[in-house]
């Protein structure tokens, strides 16, 4: 399908006169984001952290608005975690990702911001969504359970985002990322998601010679990953050019079962002992693989980074940056 691009505003064009905060700048998607900006010229990009401005506090939501004075706020922090996080503390990841929201769309809202651009999860989607996942089935069922409360939050942010636009006018947009992964990802395996913990187990135990790693679940879910850098891509696309209120998937198209991802990164890492399955332990969501043909068609993104591509290059950053990488804290994501 071919596009008119030039109904588009030119990129450096764009962010030239816009002073933008980005919530989540510090953390992993949100480093991606922050790069591309300044890239395409920004005039001002402004990260607050967390602690000079908690964002579940309204009062330091508001003092970050008097600070910045932001055209564009793009909120992509985010409390996250995998299916075991998630698990050992729904309420936190329910209340810290719904206060944190809600608060800062009605404040931006009301002190005058031009675009909210709101960052949510594919956790949001039914737990047995017809595959690929189109966005019209949004509603149709509830979350998988493991992480149904943050999935829940955050999709209570395109609810608000569309009765904002409805009543006040308010230029308000939604996108769903699928699991991302990438150097700078985290590598706590306390609080990973699977690509990195894979990477982590799979080299730990090829240089202490072990002949096992334990791996969660059967290995039958599927699921679908996009590289960091091309997701900050197609949310700076779609804040650009995209003003519409549907919300829209981002990802890549690709779906690997997680037996299939153990076994290849096993082999891109050179562990060469045996998967044991703990079947005691939580499968998530059975499928999950996204239909991007919106992002295509309203706003022009495809994802590039094939995704052996992108496993090299995470897990070559790894080696590279170990201590820090399992000290970061990741910020944006999903399970």
């Amino acid at each position: 399908m071919q596009l008119d691009t030039q109904r588009w505003p030119d990129s450096r064009q764009f962010w030239q006169d816009k002073c933008v905060v980005v919530t989540g700048g510090a953390g992993f998607l949100g480093s991606y984001v922050v790069e591309k900006l300044h890239e395409r010229g920004a005039r001002e990009v402004f990260v607050p952290r967390s602690r000079d401005y908690d964002l579940r506090h309204v009062d330091a939501i508001r003092q970050l608005l008097l600070d910045a004075r932001p055209d564009i706020v793009i909120h992509m922090a985010a409390r996250v975690g995998g299916i075991g996080a998630n698990r050992d503390h729904p309420a936190e990841f329910f209340y810290d990702n719904l206060m944190m929201g809600v608060q800062l769309l009605h404040e931006s809202w009301q002190f005058g911001v031009g675009k909210f651009v709101t960052i949510g999860t594919v956790c949001a989607y039914p737990k047995y969504t017809p595959v690929p996942f189109k966005e019209d089935d949004l509603w149709n069922g509830y979350p998988e359970e493991t992480n149904a409360p943050y999935g829940l939050a955050k999709k209570m942010l395109l609810v608000q985002g569309e009765a904002y636009r409805q009543q006040y006018g308010f230029n308000s947009i939604f996108l769903l990322p699928v699991n991302l992964y990438g150097p700078r990802d985290n590598f706590d395996l306390a609080t990973s998601h699977v690509i990195p913990a894979l990477i982590r187990k799979c080299i730990e135990a090829a240089e202490r010679g072990a002949d096992e790693i334990v791996v969660w679940g059967d290995g039958s879910p599927t699921r679908e990953f996009i590289y960091a850098a091309d997701a900050a891509e197609g949310i700076l696309l779609a804040t650009e050019r995209y003003n519409d209120p549907d919300p829209v998937n981002i990802g890549s198209s690709y779906e690997i079962s997680i037996r299939d991802l153990v076994t290849l990164i096993a082999e891109l890492t050179g562990f060469r002992g045996r998967i044991v399955w703990d079947t005691s332990k939580p499968n998530g969501q059975p499928r999950r693989k996204l239909d991007v043909s919106r992002a295509w068609e309203r706003f022009g993104f495809r994802a590039e980074t094939t995704f052996t591509e992108g496993l090299r290059a995470t897990i070559e950053w790894y080696r590279a940056n170990r201590e820090p990488a399992i000290a970061m804290r990741a910020v944006g994501g999903a399970t």
